[in-house]
């Protein structure tokens, strides 16, 4: 056990690796995977309004963003499960897809000593998906760039890379996983390698100047999703998020922030630079874009 960081480190064995979409992923994949249980990044900006800090059966009472269990077999139980689960999701999906990950990021800085999410790539490269979707609040996605554009030649993926804002700190709110300007570099670094890259504002928070941030987003993303937490959060009033500190937070700095008709002016502002290339909510995730 680590406790590195104020964080308890646990490196465990899960038995199934693969869920079964549910909720906001029903449409988007018909699986997901999390190569931790817990995020090293609950503490920083994307983790306050994080609806998995709600889950008990992920926190098992634990404070969001003070534990990671490793999951060191995870590429083994997705070698066992995955032709079980191509099978039923073909019959009953429409398609096997995973979404890569909803309740961790997978590249959470434990993982560049641990490597469970590359060893899941490795895996995958083996056991193709017929779709993927990586999601990621981190830079260090560039770090497998090789292995993700070896993937994009064996099924259908989408590196989602999450820019909450246009500013690095956001008064009242700690400071973002990555930096905006290195996590913008990360998504032209996959793109340039011929990789679909999505830029994901999600969730939305207040952005100073949005057609100036999705022009630096045309640059370097195939298209870019807005998602506000509500119905976001996995509930139709952002009954989740409600609960944290992150909607007074927004209201302090932009208000108004805390309502859909947001979400539509940014949405429209980011239309105006990438025409065609903008979804909006779960038919963005499932990568429909208007």
């Amino acid at each position: 056990m680590d406790r590195g960081a104020g964080i308890r480190v646990r490196v465990v064995r899960v038995g199934e690796i693969l869920t079964r979409t549910t909720g906001y992923l029903d449409g988007v994949t018909s699986h997901s995977l999390q190569p931790y249980r817990g995020c090293s990044y609950g503490r920083a900006l994307c983790g306050v309004g994080c609806y998995v800090q709600h889950h008990g059966l992920l926190t098992r009472g634990a404070a969001w963003g003070h534990f990671l269990d490793v999951r060191a077999n995870a590429a083994e139980s997705y070698r066992a499960g995955a032709p079980r689960e191509r099978r039923w999701a073909r019959r009953a999906r429409g398609g096997f897809s995973i979404f890569l990950s909803s309740a961790t990021d997978p590249f959470v800085p434990q993982e560049r000593r641990q490597g469970v999410t590359r060893s899941v790539l490795d895996a995958m490269l083996d056991e193709p998906p017929d779709g993927l979707v990586v999601q990621t609040h981190s830079a260090d996605v560039a770090r497998e760039l090789g292995r993700l554009r070896a993937l994009a030649a064996r099924c259908a993926l989408r590196v989602h890379v999450s820019i909450e804002s246009d500013r690095d700190r956001l008064p009242g709110l700690p400071p973002p996983a990555s930096p905006v300007a290195r996590r913008l570099d990360a998504a032209r670094r996959l793109r340039e390698a011929g990789i679909f890259t999505v830029v994901t504002v999600a969730p939305l928070l207040p952005i100073a100047d949005p057609r100036a941030f999705f022009r630096r987003v045309a640059d370097c993303a195939d298209a870019a999703v807005i998602d506000h937490f509500i119905e976001g959060d996995g509930t139709p009033d952002g009954a989740r998020t409600l609960r944290t500190a992150l909607p007074a937070a927004m209201e302090a700095l932009r208000p108004g922030s805390t309502r859909l008709a947001y979400r539509d002016e940014i949405a429209a502002a980011a239309r105006a630079e990438l025409p065609g290339r903008v979804g909006v909510g779960r038919e963005g995730f499932a990568g429909r874009y208007a």
